[in-house]
């Protein structure tokens, strides 16, 4: 099979579902050595990120140099490419299905912003307002809404506007953007979009047809009004790894049809409050901190539903430590504590007993409220005109100076 293809049946017979709509762990949490090898993905290994390093002459992001960000696909060609001067541009996106983003939705747009600022390069997000109408069950227009509000929260992470182009597929879908999910929907049969996939019997014809929709923003001339005459300019995609599916086909299809593959950059999942083996939902507000939380709900959920890897009583965790490889606050550190030596003392009292639960959930507090109510700060500076800006099609004349 292309590019790795792997059918979701296999997934589900070993234990563990990841697709671009369904997570589910099996009993020891997500295999990611598992992942990687159904998807035929490489690893991120250190070498590359020192290399990122000598490169854009600044210290890798912490979600790189913790590995975080853990797997790639020809990565180091975009390396290679800018090694020797030439450009590439980024493409991220977003599914508006709630209108509060939680933390884990937060972290490729932290990442991708660090990207941006590290190479200077030209940002596309596409905010994907169609597939949640077929996938939530929502309105046209509680689906336009829903997208126009996590705009606000995607520039609040601190985009240049005079790099960044953000659309919506509602608003911006047609031309050659279109006229390039046309040359990628007939490059792809029914039957292999369903071992992709999972397409059922069941599923409405618009999920069948969305993958299109997802993949060609890889591709530059979709953007004529950014690079024109640009039709071979690489492209970097970071993501969750649950979105390699769709750029599995992209890659397969994009030689077919005269472009070059898209790279990719995918991260590990962000857990629950209540660990790995639960998913944050947005129908259960104690699953996740939601940028909105004030600092006493994320004091309430930390304390109250982060799942713990320290022993029932003082006596016993004095005796035993901590789980570390099970105990949320110390993963929601390893994400958002900056600070390397303060983030290795931690573990290391804690998993030998001499730092308690209660002590590492004060300052996964600290760390949280400070980080949520940085971004609330950025929102509320965000206004309609500033959407409209990002929105605007329009050429980025400064977007690789």
């Amino acid at each position: 099979m292309a590019e790795g293809e792997q059918g979701v049946k296999k997934e589900e017979e070993e234990g563990q579902v990841v697709n671009p709509w369904e997570v589910s762990a099996g009993k020891g949490g997500i295999d990611y050595d598992k992942l990687v090898d159904q998807f035929g993905c490489q690893r991120l290994d250190a070498a590359l990120v020192d290399r990122v390093a000598r490169l854009t002459g600044r210290p890798p992001h912490v979600f790189l140099r913790r590995g975080l960000f853990f797997a790639h696909r020809d990565f180091s060609d975009i390396l290679d490419l800018y090694e020797k001067g030439e450009k590439f541009y980024l493409y991220t996106g977003r599914g508006p299905s709630s209108e509060a983003l939680h933390l884990g939705h937060l972290i490729p747009f932290m990442f991708t912003k660090y990207l941006q600022e590290a190479f200077k390069v030209p940002l596309v997000i596409q905010l994907t307002d169609d597939e949640k109408f077929y996938w939530k069950n929502l309105t046209v227009e509680e689906s336009k809404r829903l997208a126009h509000e996590n705009a606000k929260d995607i520039i609040a992470c601190g985009f240049d506007v005079d790099r960044t182009f953000i659309f919506t597929d509602f608003g911006y879908v047609g031309g050659a953007f279109y006229e390039n999910m046309a040359k990628v929907a007939r490059c792809v049969t029914y039957n292999k979009a369903v071992g992709i996939f999972g397409f059922s019997p069941e599923d409405h014809i618009g999920k069948c047809s969305f993958p299109p929709v997802q993949a060609v923003p890889s591709f530059p001339s979709s953007f004529p009004h950014l690079f024109p005459g640009k039709d071979q300019l690489r492209c970097l995609i970071p993501c969750a790894i649950d979105q390699d599916p769709y750029f599995r086909m992209t890659r397969d299809v994009a030689p077919r049809i005269g472009y070059q593959k898209p790279s990719l950059i995918e991260s590990r999942f962000f857990p629950a409050l209540q660990g790995e083996n639960t998913k944050m939902s947005a129908s259960d507000a104690n699953s996740a901190i939601y940028v909105t939380d004030s600092t006493k709900e994320i004091k309430t959920k930390v304390n109250k539903y982060a799942f713990s890897g320290g022993q029932d009583s003082i006596e016993l965790h004095r005796k035993l430590g901590a789980n570390l490889d099970v105990d949320v606050p110390i993963k929601y550190l390893n994400f958002f504590l900056e600070d390397d030596d303060e983030l290795e003392h931690i573990k290391k009292e804690y998993k030998e007993g001499r730092m308690l639960t209660g002590e590492v959930k004060q300052r996964l507090i600290a760390v949280l409220s400070e980080l949520v109510a940085r971004h609330q700060r950025a929102r509320a500076q965000v206004t309609d005109e500033m959407v409209d800006a990002f929105m605007a099609v329009r050429p980025l004349p400064k977007m690789f100076s």
